[in-house]
């Protein structure tokens, strides 16, 4: 089994009060501060020591790539998600997963939040299984795709473009806090769930590609899979 997951954050505040000795009120003002002297990349995103997590969805799919079920959460209380989550990922013992930077922000997300909250993360997750660079099980498509960093890392977007299938069409990263100011904690989700297809079907592609899925079976999955995408999208 595999889970295909993201998740989605925005920044902890309170938390970036404290790193930063900041009185100030304004998180705009707050995330500026914080994108100059946190920030390690031109974009100014922050690591992910400096997010909180406000939704996350996962898609389990068998071994040969055929999807079983989806779990999904959004909300406020963290806590709560990182424990549903948790709950998600003992539902199989040897799962591996499958994502889209999810060694550089995702996992890391997941250790410092539960880090915060006292709370123990399944062992599956500390496994050699998925700690090791080159892990077969534990699938980074930005690995992947850039030959584990000897080549530049691609956009999950422009990986669609690459295989013409449309991506990032309920929303884009840069607007997950504007959508939570506003409460729309449920688009956020929708969001995230298709960033999961969006990785499920370039996974695919990878897999036809590299000899490992064949053409009717490759056929078969994308189909059902565009189908499900354009739904989410819709």
């Amino acid at each position: 089994m595999y889970f295909v997951f993201d998740i989605e954050s925005i920044p902890d505040f309170e938390y970036l009060r404290k790193v930063l000795d900041s009185k100030e009120d304004n998180e705009d003002e707050i995330l500026e501060i914080a994108a100059e002297q946190l920030s390690s990349n031109r974009s100014g995103f922050l690591p992910p020591m400096y997010h909180r997590m406000v939704s996350w969805v996962g898609l389990w799919i068998e071994n040969d790539g055929k999807p079983r079920q989806k779990a999904a959460w959004n909300g406020t209380d963290e806590k709560e998600g990182l424990s549903r989550i948790f709950d998600t990922l003992l539902t199989f013992k040897d799962y591996g997963l499958i994502h889209h930077n999810g060694r550089g922000f995702d996992l890391p997300l997941l250790t410092y939040r539960s880090m915060k909250y006292g709370l123990q993360m399944p062992l599956r997750l500390n496994h050699r299984d998925i700690r090791y660079r080159f892990s077969q099980v534990n699938i980074d498509l930005m690995d992947e795709f850039s030959n584990y960093g000897a080549s530049s890392f691609p956009k999950l977007k422009h990986l669609g473009h690459l295989i013409d299938v449309p991506f990032k069409q309920t929303g884009e990263g840069n607007e997950v806090l504007r959508m939570f100011r506003d409460g729309q904690l449920d688009q956020i989700e929708t969001y995230c769930y298709e960033d999961v297809m969006a990785t499920y079907i370039v996974w695919l592609h990878m897999k036809y590609t590299i000899g490992d899925i064949p053409l009717k079976e490759f056929n078969n999955l994308k189909e059902r899979a565009i189908n499900k995408l354009h739904e989410i999208q819709g």
